[in-house]
Order: C-alpha cells, then structure tokens, then sequence
C-alpha cells in the first residue's frame, strides 16, 4: 500500500468569471481544438502574472529585483506556520501582536497570515478594507529571514497606497509575497508543515500564479532545501 501525504490545496480556482486586481483583465480561456474535430482537447490561456493565487517576485517593484526563475527551486517550499487573526478587529497586524508567536515563527521558513478575508472571494468587500501588515509588524516579521510571507488577502498593502511599503519591506530581501491564499481555516494555528507554491518558469517572471498547498503531518527530516 502507497504510504501518502495528507495535503491542503491552498490555491484559488483560475477561471473567466474569477475575481481579478481592480482594473487587470480576466482570464481568458479559448479552445484551439476539440476532439470532435482534431482529435484531441487544448486550450489558449491568456492571464496577467499575478492572477489568483500567485507569487510577487522583488522584480514586482524593485528595480534590479530578482525575477521568479531566478530564485533557486528551494526558495518555493519549506516548513511553515498559519498565524490566525480571523475573528477579531484586527485591521493592522502589529509587532505587538506578532510577538507571541515568536519562537513558533523562529523555526519556520513561511509564515502564513489568516485573517479570514478569504471568505469574501467573489465579493467587492475583498477589495477594501482588509487586515494588512503595520510598518513595525512588516520589520519585526523581516528580521527571521523568511523564505516568504503568505496572505489570504488581495495585497500585501491597503488598497490605496501609492508607495507599497510593506511589499517593498519584504522584497527588498527576497522575501517571495504569496497573495490570495484559500483555505487556510483548515490549518491548526502555530502547527508546523510542509508548504509548496511552485511557479511557472518563464523568463523574466515578476510574478506568477501558483499551486499552494500545505501537508500537514510533516514528516522529521523534511526541508524546503
């Protein structure tokens, strides 16, 4: 008998009628062929790089930045935790509030922030007014040498920033951002596990859509590299 991981798909559905960045283009999803007349099923797929659930690479708005296939392979997976600040008040995540967590935060690579904002998917309430990052939480956060930050939210800033400081905190250290996150309630809070978001490997990626997923029963010896 074939001994599998338990797994926890984190990842958004990409489809035409998906929620999208205020004035980004949907996907769009054409059939080139059918079986009925060539024989056999494929599609044209035209999306923007930071569609759903997706990865911001430091080339999103650093100059000079590094660009997603430029990261070692590595850099996409590792141990992870979920801080959970779904069902409080909570609208700006402070060092205060970050501090408790600290030694569980220590071991991880990824630290994954549930404000259960996910749950307005699909609804014009997931654009505003949404848990972010203060800019003391985003140092205090910067300091453990994260492989990457996760969110369950649209951006990593508010919705009207002209300067996206907190991305620029954490990718100035090549500190991958992983927005719109999904399903995260079905991770314990402070549990430790294993976290995968590959990208595609494109030239030049600023940022790409990913599959995130989570296995919970981490095993001893597993490292993101």
């Amino acid at each position: 008998m074939v001994n599998t991981m338990k797994s926890i798909d984190l990842t958004h559905l990409i489809s035409e009628t998906m929620p999208v960045y205020p004035g980004t283009e949907p996907p769009c999803m054409d059939t080139g062929t059918t079986l009925e007349k060539d024989g056999f099923l494929e599609k044209k797929i035209t999306f923007y790089s930071h569609t759903g659930t997706h990865i911001d690479a430091p080339a999103h708005l650093i100059r000079g930045g590094k660009t997603l296939d430029e990261f070692d392979i590595g850099h996409f997976c590792g141990s992870a935790m979920v801080l959970n600040f779904s069902g409080t008040n909570i609208k700006e995540i402070t060092a205060g509030d970050l501090e408790p967590h600290r030694e569980q935060i220590s071991r991880a690579e990824f630290v994954l922030i549930r404000t259960g904002w996910s749950r307005f998917w699909g609804e014009d309430d997931y654009f505003q007014d949404y848990p972010v990052l203060s800019g003391d939480g985003a140092r205090w956060l910067c300091s453990f040498g994260l492989k990457g930050l996760g969110l369950d939210t649209i951006s990593a800033d508010r919705a009207d920033t002209v300067d996206f400081e907190i991305h620029k905190r954490f990718l100035s250290r090549d500190i991958i951002i992983i927005e719109n996150l999904a399903n995260l309630d079905r991770l314990a809070p402070n549990s430790s596990f294993l976290f995968s978001c590959f990208p595609l490997k494109f030239k030049g990626a600023d940022g790409s859509p990913v599959r995130a997923v989570a296995f919970p029963e981490k095993r001893k010896g597993i490292s993101g590299g």
